[in-house]
């Protein structure tokens, strides 16, 4: 049987969020986890804008947006009901203003920005999602859904530049949210850690049932 085949970075916040809906929705897949600085060349072919994640089907289609990989997935098996706590506007800005400051607060030597100006401006998106925690405890709901998994892995990142600071701060409904998240068996399960991906590699053949997940 011919799998479809996953090229992802363990860390990368986009490959996350596509192997979260991966696994929920039961999707055996070949992984092959890239090392940025040289990146192979069968991926490359694939999708020569060279990031992750990018989803290569057995009939050939490629898919090399985390969001679309999301949503393939979350169509072709949906336990949990993701889709129907998708939210795109707040998964835009998320991508869009937020990722900007994170990427200038997380890496100021690479943009030449005001690190803790960026930190500030970031914080203001995540008071927004915290009051919208505060009243169901996801940002759809009292379940997680398609933009809870599409987002924590920014969070999560943005909380790691300084986790002590972060832990200070008066924001206890996404703290509670991302530390359910990163604790979850589902975020567990898709952090495994594999050596670089090379051509001629035995294949990683990736599985999780959905019924050991949580």
């Amino acid at each position: 049987m011919t799998l479809p085949i996953l090229y992802s970075f363990r860390r990368c916040p986009y490959a996350m969020r596509a192997r979260l809906a991966l696994a929920v929705s039961g999707t055996v897949c070949e992984l092959r986890e890239v090392k940025l600085s040289a990146k192979p060349a069968a991926m490359l072919a694939a999708s020569p804008k060279g990031t992750v994640p990018v989803l290569v089907l057995p009939d050939g289609t490629v898919i090399d947006q985390s969001l679309d990989v999301m949503r393939w997935a979350l169509a072709q098996s949906d336990p949990e009901g993701w889709l129907s706590r998708d939210d795109p506007a707040l998964i835009e800005r998320n991508d869009g203003a937020f990722k900007h400051d994170l990427d200038r607060y997380k890496y100021p030597e690479r943009h030449g920005s005001d690190a803790l100006a960026h930190r500030t401006s970031g914080i203001a998106f995540l008071r927004d999602l915290d009051a919208r925690l505060a009243v169901h405890g996801q940002l759809n709901g009292e379940e997680r859904g398609l933009a809870d998994m599409a987002i924590m892995p920014f969070v999560r990142q943005f909380a790691s530049v300084d986790a002590v600071w972060f832990a200070g701060l008066d924001l206890p409904h996404v703290q509670r949210w991302l530390g359910g998240h990163v604790e979850s068996a589902l975020f567990a399960a898709v952090m495994g850690k594999f050596p670089p991906w090379a051509e001629g590699d035995a294949v990683v053949r990736v599985e999780i049932s959905t019924s050991s997940v949580g």
